[in-house]
């Protein structure tokens, strides 16, 4: 059999080396198409996920609002009054003698920025029976008094932290800025104290004696 080729009209082609390199490329497309097919399904799981777990907060956070407000309307009733001024007074003593002058003054010491001090600082209590700090500190600069007031959000003892006001303040103490600062302190909680400590040695306590016998073993007498 004879077959007449007219290379003019039909160039040669190499099939074998097209399909190798057309069908490596789509593959590849088509590999990376099922992997980003899976990241999206794999997302919007996630994100259903998300969404049920963020509506199941809101319905706590809902039922937890509804019951402070009856908590609330109990209280503020004519024969309850006084049993909520008592308790909010308690409350008041109690956390007022937590405080803890020298833990507040350590926790600003480890955030305090060089050339920045405390004028003055008081304490008191919110709505929310939390500590709020109101203070004033000074310094040759403003920018340092806004690093100090980061310092204090990144920390663990303070929250909330807000720069209140900002005014120059007076030359001749060397003190050029003051600003006025924030925050909620943070207790920090008790050591856990409930482990009994061996006794150091020779500390332990002494055995009785025997009775009716002495240090010799001879009886004792009658």
């Amino acid at each position: 059999m004879r077959l007449d080729i007219n290379l003019a009209s039909q160039p040669y082609e190499d099939a074998r080396q097209f399909w190798m390199r057309w069908g490596t490329a789509v593959g590849a497309l088509g590999l990376l198409t099922l992997i980003l097919m899976t990241m999206v399904i794999t997302g919007f799981i996630n994100a259903r996920r998300d969404r049920q777990a963020i509506s199941e907060k809101r319905a706590l956070i809902a039922q937890r609002d509804q019951l402070r407000t009856q908590a609330q309307q109990f209280l503020n009733r004519p024969e309850n009054r006084t049993t909520r001024d008592d308790s909010q007074f308690l409350n008041q003593l109690i956390e007022r003698k937590a405080f803890s002058w020298t833990k507040v003054l350590e926790s600003l010491e480890r955030v305090m920025p060089p050339r920045v001090h405390v004028v003055s600082i008081s304490p008191e209590l919110d709505e929310d029976n939390q500590l709020a700090l109101k203070m004033v500190v000074a310094g040759d600069s403003r920018d340092r008094a806004i690093e100090l007031a980061r310092r204090m959000e990144d920390s663990k003892r303070f929250a909330q932290t807000a720069i209140l006001r900002a005014a120059h303040a007076d030359s001749q103490t060397g003190d050029t800025e003051q600003v006025e600062i924030a925050a909620i302190y943070v207790p920090e909680l008790p050591a856990d104290n409930s482990r009994t400590t061996a006794p150091a040695p020779g500390n332990a306590p002494a055995r009785p004696a025997r009775k009716g016998k002495t240090a010799a073993g001879k009886g004792v007498p009658r």
